[in-house]
């Protein structure tokens, strides 16, 4: 069936890893004829969780659609992980969708979940409604979860709905407030029941409050509230619906997704009083001219449709499609923004879970997938040749946690190379180099999960075994004093014998580089051997005296020397300048230089005690804190590198996930004794090892 855009609805499920947004989405699959089944995490046969990974770890890691069909409506419902580690893919959905809906256990209330999803939503001034699952389970409390909301967020949040307990505090049943009805759920299906006699005070209480906040939408309503006069139900709706819009009002449904207690309200709830997908503020574009400007969401407008994911099987590459405006259909001819090229478009599908059904169209506000097109990436805007505009890209996470990657087996490091290019398609939120310094390729990304689920990944889609590691520090050296030395080779040989007699000046430098200098009296070194005593001294600098690194900040000076006629070379005087090197260089005060990065840590005030204590314990000095506006408070501090590599994960420990940060490299300086002597054995243990 196909749908206008005015009764399209697109939502994402937002809130903490576990509090049953994957079990919501099959619940409204199941309850609206989507499935014949209620598939459950545990049982591994979910509609969104279908990644081998997921199934095997019984989490989401990756971001799924499911299509609801319910009152003439097609409700787009993007599943997104709640672990911190996958992030980027609740952030790939929050791209695209109008609305999102919170979910919050009757268990625990207001987690860190639901406080970073509210936090997303904000900042991008979404309507949303929160959902209070698991409230017919062992150990659940709905009135603690609801008092935390509202103290959490205020007065704005707003029941439409409020469960019925039996005498033992069971939930049984569930209130309608809007339409002043009670439901349970028998043998698996809705059924109308009478509001228990006890209900009927609450009841009207929460209706009294909706009709409060509906009055508060426009100056008609008020004074209407005023006069003593009732709303009518269409009235209610519209009150309620700019409420949501205005996010002067965040509806409050309850249920179950087990039993299913609650689903249909909140489907209710997400048609009568979510935004449709023109109804969406319009998002600002960069036009032809690089000038920003509102981009029309109309299905009359020339087609246009922004790519906010990738996946890839065995079976090839899809990219998934939001239309922004006009129709997409097979075989378009669209223009890429990114690159400017024209491509023209695969086949169409609309997405539930992994399974895929292929389409003649996608309208505008829909959202579906288009398939094999191999120069189509995550971010990419396609648009009509007359019209070409450039959307903002996702937002990512900037990578904050590093390892070292390696195959188990050597001489396979292609095919990991290979891989992680492949998984990069799919998840934008990682990213690798080869560290040409430390021999180590370095994977950075959100946390130790994804690291994990990444090596689970290369094993069973690439067939190759990784192990990760810490990352190697690339620390420098350099000298403090002046020290002079002779460096001289002489070998005899059959025939020709090798000379080569040089006098150095190893002295600190102003530059980086190494700075090379003459001052050769009387031809003791003919000047044809300079360049060989140069390129002797470049190789030796990569290679410091006290464990490896390169020397920085060295100031040579050839003044002194003596050749022969016959077996002076090249070669020699090369090897004589090298041997001066090793002579002379432990003898100049070497010290090693370790890399410091500057910090930015953003944490609410609560933690600031525990985080700069921690950074003490790193030999890290504060520069100072700055609020940022939103009751947290940045902390500025600069932190050994070597220091640095396990923070990611502390920090969520210490913070309770609560704290974020960046770390940039700003320059070098000397070490610790301590911080010298342990690199300098962890260099020796290394190249003992190799």
């Amino acid at each position: 069936m196909s749908y206008s855009a005015q009764n399209i609805r697109n939502i994402c499920l937002l809130g903490h890893g576990g509090n049953g947004k994957t079990s919501l989405a099959e619940s409204m699959l199941y309850l609206t004829g989507g499935t014949d089944r209620l598939g459950k995490p545990t049982d591994g046969n979910t509609v969104c969780d279908y990644d081998a990974e997921e199934i095997r770890r019984q989490i989401s890691i990756s971001l799924a659609i499911a299509p609801v069909e319910y009152k003439g409506c097609k409700i787009n419902v993007l599943d997104t992980p709640g672990y911190f580690d996958f992030a980027g893919e609740a952030f790939e959905a929050l791209q695209v969708t109008g609305s999102a809906i919170l979910v919050c256990s009757a268990k625990g209330g207001m987690s860190v979940g639901a406080e970073k999803a509210w936090q997303y939503c904000e900042e991008r001034k979404m309507p949303r409604v929160i959902y209070i699952s698991k409230t017919d389970e062992e150990n659940s409390d709905y009135n603690a979860a609801f008092e935390t909301l509202r103290e959490r967020f205020g007065k704005n949040i707003a029941p439409v709905a409020a469960p019925i307990w039996d005498e033992n505090k069971k939930v049984i049943g569930i209130i309608d407030v809007l339409h002043k009805r009670a439901y349970e759920i028998k043998n698996g299906k809705r059924v109308e029941i009478d509001v228990p006699a006890d209900k009927v005070a609450v009841l009207d209480e929460l209706y009294d409050a909706l009709k409060e906040s509906v009055a508060e939408t426009s100056e008609e309503f008020m004074d209407k509230y005023f006069s003593g006069e009732d709303f009518t139900y269409a009235e209610m709706i519209q009150g309620l619906r700019q409420g949501v819009k205005d996010l002067s009002l965040f509806p409050v449904v309850c249920g179950s997704a087990l039993s299913g207690l609650g689903t249909l309200m909140l489907l209710d709830t997400i048609v009568d009083l979510l935004p449709n997908p023109i109804e969406c503020p319009p998002p600002l574009a960069e036009n032809a001219d690089g000038e920003l400007e509102e981009f029309a969401l109309s299905a009359g407008a020339l087609p246009c449709g922004f790519i906010f994911k990738t996946v890839a099987d065995q079976y090839g590459k899809y990219s998934y499609v939001k239309v922004l405006s006009g129709t997409l259909t097979p075989d378009m001819q669209v223009v890429n923004s990114r690159t400017g090229e024209t491509e023209k478009l695969g086949r169409l599908y609309i997405l539930k879970g992994k399974k895929t059904e292929e389409v003649k169209e996608l309208v505008c506000g829909d959202i579906g997938a288009v398939a094999k097109m191999d120069k189509l990436k995550t971010g990419d805007t396609l648009c009509d040749p007359r019209h070409v505009v450039k959307l903002p890209a996702i937002p990512f996470p900037e990578p904050c946690y590093s390892v070292a990657i390696a195959p188990k087996t050597k001489g396979q490091e292609d095919k990991i190379a290979a891989g992680l290019t492949r998984l990069n398609d799919e998840d934008p939120t990682f990213n690798w180099v080869n560290n040409a310094e430390t021999h180590q390729m370095v994977v950075s990304g959100t946390g130790d999960m994804q690291m994990d689920v990444l090596v689970s990944r290369l094993k069973s889609r690439f067939s190759v075994e990784a192990e990760l590691s810490e990352p190697r520090v690339a620390y420098r050296e350099k000298i403090r004093k002046k020290v002079e030395i002779q460096g001289r080779h002489k070998k005899q040989t059959g025939g020709h014998g090798q000379f080569g007699d040089v006098w150095m000046r190893f002295e600190p430098g102003e530059n980086d580089e190494l700075e090379f200098c003459e001052e050769v009296v009387g031809g003791a070194v003919p000047k044809n051997y300079f360049p060989a005593v140069e390129k002797g001294l470049r190789e030796a600098v990569l290679h410091g005296v006290l464990a490896g690194y390169p020397v920085v900040n060295l100031k040579a000076t050839l003044f002194d020397g003596s050749y022969h006629p016959v077996d002076s070379s090249e070669m020699a005087f090369k090897t004589a300048v090298q041997i001066a090197y090793k002579n002379g260089m432990p003898q100049a005060s070497p010290v090693l230089l370790e890399p410091i990065g500057e910090l930015k840590v953003t944490i609410p005030d609560s933690y600031m005690g525990d985080v700069i204590g921690d950074l003490n314990k790193r030999r890290g000095r504060v520069m100072g804190m700055n609020p940022d506006g939103k009751g947290n408070q940045i902390v500025e501090a600069e932190v050994p590198m070597a220091e640095m590599t396990r923070y990611a994960i502390d920090l969520r420990s210490l913070t309770q996930s609560r704290g974020s940060f960046t770390f940039h490299f700003v320059r070098y300086e000397e070490a610790t004794p301590a911080a010298q002597e342990k690199a300098i054995a962890e260099a020796k243990a290394m190249q003992d090892g190799e």
